[in-house]
């Protein structure tokens, strides 16, 4: 039986990993085919020197020079994303660098990266993943340049923070839906067909990049709306997936209308695994935990990769990749689903500020969906920012 498990996994890794690699090539062919026929058409495929280079496709490998900054010194970590603060006792998780199949990424540089970008915007918009990426961008570039005269603001839904010696703005505005949330005589109400209030808040914006996805799984106490509005029809409930299309073409429609591409970069973040199911990377058996609790080493690229379902996460980036698709004016696609979904040592687990003393030490409590900093959020930003300079 331990034999067919472990078969049955490297079948679904072997599968998930084609429909990566299948996914992209149709994409990219997708794109090149509409920028035949529209040469004004904006293929979100990487510029200059890397456009050969998989960002996407390669193995986590072992570096004692990360991380590239410390959680003490960084002013931006939220409680729950600082693992070393709150009694994480392991650091090798830390020590990870990415690396593509067939190239080298450039050294993240934070002071490059304010000079590139003075006087400029940078928005991060999404959910608490996009927050995550947020303050890693932020630690980041002050481990660069510890002396900058900085102004930070916490606030919802709109948090910045700025590097005043240089101009440049760095922004999280949390909009889980991308599509806009009302209240109707205390309900909230998830309208599918209207982005105006969230969009506002984009315009002028040198720098967006997006991210939706985990909330629009959610239920019961967890679930982010009371009704669903489509069209003008009140729905209680509906497909998530047919729900997260309606609304994704909805964001698209208005990024087509509304954002210049001659002055606005524009990104979206694939979908950030969770791990809450150890058979998925364990050879089809659970650990004790069941969890990412007490992982201290990424997945091996000959095992099943570390997400909870991953037909769900092969939907939703389906569902990402056909609406890009369909776009005038397509985002690059930051595709960090499939070596996140290595990374099953790199969440907070029980080591997050949100916990109290006594879930901090039960392993039922354990954050397996955010994102220990210094950590993963790290190598997406050094991705974002490969994408924008290289």
């Amino acid at each position: 039986m331990d034999h067919l498990s472990s078969l049955y996994c490297s079948l679904i890794w072997l599968l998930l990993l084609q429909f990566y690699v299948v996914s992209s090539v149709v994409l990219y062919r997708q794109h090149h085919h509409n920028n035949n026929n529209n040469p004004n058409h904006r293929s979100p495929i990487l510029q200059g020197n890397q456009t050969s280079c998989s960002l996407f496709m390669g193995t986590w490998v072992y570096d004692e020079t990360y991380p590239l900054y410390q959680s003490s010194s960084c002013p931006a970590i939220d409680v729950q994303f600082n693992c070393q603060l709150y009694g994480r006792p392991d650091t090798e998780y830390l020590k990870y660098r990415w690396k593509p199949a067939n190239c080298e990424l450039p050294r993240f540089n934070g002071l490059e990266f304010l000079l590139k970008m003075k006087g400029k915007t940078v928005m991060f918009v999404g959910d608490s993943l996009g927050r995550d990426q947020w303050e890693s961008l932020i630690c980041l570039i002050s481990a660069d340049v510890p002396k900058a005269q900085t102004q930070m603001s916490k606030n919802y839904p709109i948090s910045t923070f700025k590097f005043l010696d240089y101009g440049v703005t760095i922004s999280y505005h949390k909009a889980q839906y991308l599509v806009d949330i009302d209240s109707v005589q205390g309900k909230r109400v998830l309208r599918l067909n209207d982005i105006r209030g969230n969009a506002n808040a984009w315009r002028g914006v040198d720098v967006l990049s997006f991210n939706t996805g985990h909330w629009w799984t959610h239920k019961g106490s967890s679930q982010g709306w009371d009704y669903i509005d489509d069209g003008g029809k009140m729905y209680e409930d509906m497909d998530p997936l047919v729900a997260m299309e309606r609304g994704l073409r909805t964001w698209a429609r208005w990024v087509d209308s509304n954002i210049d591409r001659s002055r606005t970069r524009l990104f979206f973040q694939g979908t950030s695994p969770n791990h809450y199911d150890s058979s998925f990377w364990n050879g089809g058996a659970a650990t004790t935990s069941g969890s990412c609790y007490g992982e201290t080493s990424p997945v091996t690229t000959t095992l099943m990769s570390g997400s909870t379902n991953p037909g769900m996460y092969s939907d939703q980036t389906n569902v990402v990749q056909t609406v890009i698709r369909d776009m005038d004016n397509p985002p690059f696609l930051l595709d960090i689903t499939l070596l996140s979904a290595m990374r099953k040592d790199a969440h907070p687990s029980i080591y997050s500020g949100d916990l109290n003393s006594q879930q901090r030490i039960n392993p039922n409590k354990a954050d397996c969906t955010h994102w220990c900093l210094p950590g993963l959020p790290d190598t997406w930003n050094q991705l974002f920012y490969t994408a924008l300079f290289y």
